[in-house]
Parts: structure tokens; sequence; C-alpha cells
């Protein structure tokens, strides 16, 4: 708290959700009463609602959060499903110089989660980037992160290979980094400001915080595959800059034309493909955005 105020530094805790209402006012009111109503380490608590159909947006805002739902947000620009595209939009309804994301789904985590990302962010001594959360976890570190992220880090960026939870939900950064950088739509987002913050500003600019323990919701492999195919097109975009993976863009709320992940499902005892569209539309950076405005 003392470092914050001598700073004159202002704080945002954005949390995307979608269908997360047997979570989402837990973790909300949590960070409500220990950062807000006891102590005011957090200036804006915001949930982020994408497309949600059960209820979540009611419950965020019944235990105190600012609910924006995502396709309202700037509508002039459209919409597509996905975290990164939550994310994205948060920087147009938030002001905080730090932004902490925590994910909707948690069941077994701490509010400490808050103070360990915002500890980095807010000490007077270096300058800060980017604070990555790590921890334990049920199934051991993630299977998307153990079997495609950690190979391609090791290999392709090994610079890089000591974060632990490259895809951690639970992560601090600057506004005035996270509005320069293009932001994936879908769930390539925390790889993404990753790898462009060690390529921008280095190493000594991100910092990793172990947080003890943490447990979410699982996916089904099938869903997994595709965040996967995703992760692949966002490392494969900055190891061959200009690489291309799709069509022309389309416009926001029209069916991606591609690329596809064929996946297969047994139906009437025979082996039917069954193609799903892997996002990999970027949205241009928020400050670009702005500067067009402006002229």
């Amino acid at each position: 708290m003392r470092w914050k105020q001598a700073r004159g530094i202002q704080t945002s805790v954005v949390i995307p959700a979608r269908n997360e209402a047997a979570t989402v006012g837990k973790i909300a009111s949590a960070i409500r009463d220990a950062f807000m109503t006891d102590e005011p380490l957090v200036d804006e608590l915001v949930v982020m609602d994408s497309d949600s159909t059960d209820g979540t947006a009611e419950v965020a805002a019944r235990v105190g959060a600012v609910v924006h739902k995502c396709r309202d947000v700037g509508e002039d620009l459209g919409a597509y499903p996905g975290k990164g595209e939550a994310l994205w939009k948060s920087l147009l309804v938030t002001t905080g110089d730090i932004l902490v994301f925590i994910d909707a789904d948690l069941i077994r985590w701490g509010t400490h989660f808050i103070t360990g990302l915002l500890g980095p962010m807010l000490h007077p001594a270096g300058e800060t980037f980017l604070v990555k959360g790590c921890y334990d976890r049920d199934a051991g570190g993630g299977r998307v992160t153990e079997l495609v992220v950690r190979p391609l880090l090791n290999l392709w960026w090994p610079e890089l290979a000591a974060v632990a939870q490259p895809l951690a939900g639970e992560w601090a950064v600057r506004r005035s980094l996270m509005e320069t950088l293009p932001i994936p739509v879908g769930y390539g987002v925390e790889l993404a400001v990753l790898l462009d913050t060690a390529q921008r500003h280095g190493l000594n600019a991100i910092a990793q915080v172990d947080l003890g323990e943490r447990s979410h919701q699982r996916q089904t492999d099938a869903d997994l595959a595709v965040m996967a195919a995703e992760l692949f097109v966002v490392a494969g975009r900055r190891r061959i800059p200009g690489l291309e993976v799709r069509p022309a863009a389309v416009a926001a709320d029209e069916v991606l034309a591609g690329p596809e992940l064929l996946q297969f499902v047994r139906e009437n005892g025979t082996l039917q493909p069954r193609p799903r569209a892997v996002p990999s539309v970027e949205r241009q950076p928020v400050s670009s955005l702005r500067l067009r405005v402006a002229g």
C-alpha cells in the first residue's frame, strides 16, 4: 500500500468470464472484501462477460463487480468469442496503470494471488512489465503447457524455459505495455504477451511469483486440442515474422474462414470428421486504435 500510494498507481483487477456463474461470484466477492473494503489496494474490479448464458453477469454484479458484456464494448469494433477478446476489450473500459487478470473458474486459490502479482509491479526497485503466476495444480503442470508450450519454449525460446506456467491465467501487466501489443482473440493471449514482452524488453522485464496451489475446471481433450492449435499459430507468427495462416481477415461476427482442426467423433459406429475452427485473429494494439481515432 505504501509503495502504491507513494507512486500514485491505480490498479484494476479484470476477470474474463464465460458461463462461470458457479464460481465468479465467490472470486469477485473475496477480492472486493480483501482489497477494496478492508484495504484499498484494488481500485477497479471488472468482470468481462463473454456471451454467458447462465447468469454470470448477474452473479458478478450482485457481489459488487463492474460488469461489461464484451459484445457491447466498442460495438463499432465488432466482437469475437474468446478470452483474448475479453482482455483486449477490458483495456477500453478500465483505467488502472496495472492490470491483474484472474480466471473466473478457480476452485482452489487465495486472495494472496492479488498481492503476489502486484508485489513486483509496485516495488520501487526495478521496472517489471509482466508478472506471471506459477503454482502447483491438479494433473501436473497442465496438459497443453506440458505437451505443447513447454517444448516450444525450450526449443525455440530457451531463454523463457524457466517460466514455470507460461499459460497461467493469473498475471499482471502494465497498461503502458499491454496497449502496445497485438492481442490474439482466443487462448493464445498469454503466450503472445509473454513472447512479445521478452522480445521487446528482455527477461529483466518479466517476473514470476509462486502462488502455491491452484485448481480450476478441466476441459475436454478435444477442446484442448483446439487451444493447442491456436498456440501453434501464435508461436509460428512470432517465430516466422509475416507468417500467414489464414485467408484475408473477415469482419467480426462472421464465421472464421480457417484454419481448421479436423477431429473425429464416432457416430452410429462410424468415425466421422468434425472440423473445428481455430481462432487466428489478432486485435491491433489499442494504442494504434486510439491514434487512428484521434487522427
